[in-house]
């Protein structure tokens, strides 16, 4: 059923499929998430493995690496020795870096079909979305219960259910604070496309990518999903209330960056 409804999803426009799903899905989706939790030795499995994570780094800052294009004008070598997140393609990056991200997130299940094989042979953590289990079963992959279709929400335990923000930074953010990071610092989050179009419309490219790092990111026939830039920010503002009343921070040094959620600062005066 559920492979059904993914193969189906590209051919109707968001509208459209909207108004077919909305009536069942939610109720469809969290049911089989619960019983995965009882019934699927991976996501139970990982939820267990997951508590090794809980304030691992308690005390300590993180970087989340995104993928925009102020990549290019950032100094990332400065990031080397620091607590890094990288997520979906950012492995692209790793060979003109001469070292990987500390951790890996992805939960785009086009994405994660398109890019298997990449992703499988990264050697770090990676927190995958349990959607995207039957690509993905290994050593060092953690799946996470999370999705799209719940209430607005801010998971401080990653172990349970979390909601994706139409974004994968909220992801790595919920993530971040599970770990007990005491300040989180984006970069490379441009909140910016060239790409117009309905909110998260499944397209294929037709060209040189222009909203990511790398021209080739989602290059000429890569299937993606446009952004939410306006769901992202919902999210973005549990995620700054949540570590502020902790007293923990999240900052945001990109360079350029339209994000006008998270206090700004300058990147070089981190270091």
């Amino acid at each position: 059923m559920q492979d059904l409804i993914y193969r189906i999803k590209p051919l109707f426009p968001v509208p459209v499929l909207k108004v077919i799903t909305s009536p069942y899905w939610w109720w469809f989706n969290r049911a089989r998430h619960q019983a995965a939790t009882i019934f699927d030795h991976r996501l139970s499995r990982s939820q267990q493995e997951l508590t090794r994570f809980k304030d691992l780094h308690r005390g300590q800052r993180c970087f989340i690496i995104g993928n925009g294009p102020s990549l290019n004008q950032t100094n990332l070598q400065l990031l080397e020795n620091e607590i890094t997140f990288g997520m979906n393609r950012i492995y692209l990056l790793f060979p003109e870096l001469g070292f990987q991200t500390s951790y890996f997130v992805s939960i785009n299940t086009l994405v994660l079909e398109q890019c298997r094989k990449d992703i499988l042979g990264l050697k770090m953590p990676r927190f995958i979305t349990w959607r995207a289990r039957r690509w993905f079963d290994q050593k060092g992959i953690y799946f996470l219960d999370t999705d799209y279709t719940d209430p607005p929400s801010f998971s401080k335990d990653i172990r349970g259910r979390i909601f994706e923000g139409s974004t994968v930074t909220y992801v790595a953010l919920q993530i971040a604070y599970f770990m007990g990071f005491e300040q989180v610092i984006l970069v490379g989050i441009d909140h910016s496309f060239t790409t117009q179009g309905e909110p998260n419309e499944t397209v294929i490219s037709k060209g040189a990518d222009l909203d990511h790092f790398n021209s080739n990111y989602f290059g000429k026939g890569f299937r993606w999903q446009l952004p939410d830039l306006k769901a992202s920010e919902i999210g973005y503002q549990l995620a700054k209330s949540a570590y502020e009343s902790e007293g923990r921070n999240v900052l945001d040094a990109t360079i350029g960056g339209k994000l006008q959620v998270f206090p700004k600062v300058d990147y070089l005066s981190l270091f």
